[in-house]
């Protein structure tokens, strides 16, 4: 049965994910160092880790299994998942597969490389409506080839 497992401390769709899960009655994990305020239902589960840099990435990491989704920006924890055979995807909708997360690692740290050198002051992008509209067809999308595939 697949899950969706949400690198939940800086994620913008959080609410987009619960209605999306509970109309394909999926469980949902919500992973964060912090307790999350929100309202959930009886198949979203609350998983509060300890501080630490990479501990929500971790307990996602162990946790995950082939047939599950991950939602999170973090392309390293994308890359983590892809490698346990669960699949991934941005927040803006972009699906992390095992054909693109070479280069979205790699674009990473080229960029990582820039802001410390002071050639890039480091802008991100805002989220926008577009990239709400592109992740909730982007997930219903995936939910589906997850559903029928396991």
């Amino acid at each position: 049965m697949t899950r969706i497992f949400v690198d939940g401390d800086a994620c913008p769709v959080k609410n987009e994910i619960l209605k999306v899960a509970a109309r394909f009655d999926i469980e949902v994990y919500l992973v964060s160092n912090q307790w999350l305020r929100m309202p959930v239902g009886p198949k979203v589960h609350k998983q509060v880790v300890a501080e630490g840099a990479d501990a929500a990435d971790d307990w996602i990491v162990e946790n995950i299994a082939p047939g599950d989704l991950a939602i999170t920006s973090d392309i390293p924890l994308a890359s983590r998942c892809l490698e346990k055979g669960a699949d991934a995807l941005g927040p803006t909708g972009k699906a992390f597969t095992r054909e693109n997360i070479g280069m979205a690692l790699a674009m990473r740290d080229l960029k990582s490389q820039l802001r410390e050198t002071g050639v890039d002051r480091g802008f991100n992008a805002s989220f926008t409506a577009r990239d709400k509209s592109g992740f909730l067809n982007t997930i219903d999308k995936m939910l589906v080839q997850l559903i029928k595939k396991h």
